[in-house]
């Protein structure tokens, strides 16, 4: 009788604390064990990069939805392994959810394209920050980094290293975000 009244106590408190789709941005599924919800939400700084054209863009122009700001490099080896996966990612989640994978390497506009069609990553946007300004402003000292920023525009998880983004139950998770912001 004691362990029934247990796991009702238990099943009402994770109803209580749990939103109407299950999922909290800072609430990562055990297959994102890299992702970590930060201390203090704070938002995104502000720093530019470019697209395969070379205009410059900055993060707050994806005010409104989810961002998930990956930053790597054709020299880092697991951010390359890691491309395929975030592609397949951005590709699988609807509106509310984006993906911005950023070059942070010398690379040119036009060498981060082809790049990414060579490995198999062509649904992500050609991003590329030559400067390295977005290692500095979010304090990277490796890579990859992924940073999951909220629709107000503030950064709430941060992972250091590569991620299975596009596990199912990562896919998941993301798509119940993008459900949320709804």
């Amino acid at each position: 009788m004691l362990a029934a009244l247990a796991v009702v106590v238990i099943a009402v408190a994770a109803v209580l604390y749990v939103n109407r789709e299950g999922v909290h941005a800072d609430h990562p599924p055990t297959v994102l064990s890299a992702l970590t919800p930060v201390a203090k939400p704070e938002a995104a700084p502000a720093v530019a990069f470019t697209d395969a054209a070379g205009k410059p863009h900055m993060m707050s122009e994806f005010k409104g939805k989810y961002v998930l700001l990956n930053l790597w490099a054709t020299w880092c080896g697991p951010c390359v392994k890691e491309l395929p996966a975030l592609a397949k990612l951005k590709s699988e989640v609807p509106a509310g959810f984006t993906v911005v994978a950023v070059n942070v390497g010398r690379s040119t506009e036009a060498e981060t394209k082809g790049f990414l069609a060579a490995h198999s990553a062509n649904a992500l946007t050609a991003y590329t920050d030559r400067n390295l300004a977005m290692m500095r402003t979010f304090h990277v000292y490796g890579l990859p980094v992924s940073l999951l920023i909220d629709p107000k525009g503030n950064v709430v998880a941060r992972a250091d290293g590569p991620a299975p983004w596009d596990a199912p139950e990562a896919v998941d998770y993301f798509k119940a975000l993008a459900r949320e912001r709804s």
